[in-house]
């Protein structure tokens, strides 16, 4: 029980959520481009885009950020 616990909180593997209207991205490396139309990250191994409008940063800590707006489209590119 106490590995599943530390693999838990020790989680460092790159993901991302969508909701709608929300985009909740945790464990990235670091943010490209973050316009109120369009929104890019980079992760390890990948780099997402994120097109749309109104988009607001709702929450943003050291590996997680949320974003609300109207999101139109999602790319995900493995670089």
């Amino acid at each position: 029980m106490l590995d599943r616990l530390y693999d838990y909180v020790s989680d460092n593997e790159f993901r991302f959520t969508v909701y709608e209207n929300k985009f909740n991205a945790i464990n990235f490396k670091r943010i490209l481009s973050l316009e109120d139309n369009y929104i890019s990250i980079l992760s390890n191994t990948k780099k997402i885009t994120i097109t749309g409008n109104n988009f607001i940063l709702n929450k943003l800590v050291e590996d997680e950020l949320l974003i609300t707006g109207n999101i139109s489209k999602i790319e995900v590119v493995n670089e």
